[in-house]
């Protein structure tokens, strides 16, 4: 059963250091343990998301990772710094499961060339064409419409002609009654304001991606303090 007493004194230990939780937590203390895994939770998930590519599998792997950390922490060295310890834990419990399962696991250093070699047959194939492709072309090219819809009136119909109609610059200033100068110039402007927004919005993308709180971080902390507790309640070998 969750041991909602633990969570609720891991409050004590939001303000203490990562050497002095894994200290405390060493010694038995499940609530400066708690607070280790809601302070390294976001990042041990993405983490473990980035080699196992599925989210069930992922919040074992971290659980399984959590165990062996409380297990283990008694040879935790305050020279290091605790979230390195904990990723280098959680990439090694993924690792063993891609093993287990029979994938192959790429060494880190040849990550570039399996990029490299994918992509050349990515290409061959016509990735374009997946349905995972084609949907996710419609959802860039709705952030786009919105973000030419954002920008200043001039520089929307100066966009619109140059880049979506492709006309030429002198074709879109016969058009709009301006000069030539003026289209290259509010041409450049309109292409900066949507990079500068475009780079926003990807920016903001990114720090969500994978996100792990609320519900899913309480049901991983929950579940591991269960296990933790009928390790404790289960007669010794």
């Amino acid at each position: 059963m969750y041991n909602a007493a633990a969570t609720a004194q891991a409050t004590v230990w939001e303000h203490a250091s990562d050497t002095q939780l894994a200290a405390s937590a060493a010694s038995g203390n499940e609530s400066a343990f708690t607070c280790i895994m809601r302070r390294h939770n976001r990042l041990l998930f993405r983490t473990a998301r980035s080699i196992l590519k599925n989210d069930a599998e992922t919040e074992d792997a971290l659980q399984e990772a959590y165990l062996q950390a409380w297990r283990a922490l008694g040879s935790f060295r305050a020279d290091a710094k605790l979230s390195t310890w904990l990723v280098r834990i959680v990439i090694n419990q993924s690792l063993g499961r891609l093993r287990r399962k029979g994938a192959e696991v790429i060494p880190l250093e040849g990550a570039m060339e399996l990029d490299e070699a994918h992509g050349e047959l990515s290409v061959e194939d016509d990735p374009d064409q997946r349905p995972d492709k084609v949907a996710m072309r419609a959802e860039i090219r709705r952030l786009m419409e919105a973000r030419i819809d954002l920008l200043p009136d001039v520089f929307r119909t100066v966009f619109m002609l140059r880049a979506v109609e492709e006309l030429s610059v002198d074709e879109t200033a016969v058009a709009l009654n301006i000069g030539a100068a003026t289209v290259r110039t509010r041409f450049f402007r309109a292409r900066s304001l949507l990079r500068e927004g475009l780079s926003r919005d990807v920016d903001m993308a990114i720090g969500d991606a994978f996100s792990f709180a609320g519900v899913r971080c309480d049901r991983v902390v929950a579940n591991v303090l269960a296990k933790l507790a009928s390790e404790r309640e289960s007669p010794q070998s």
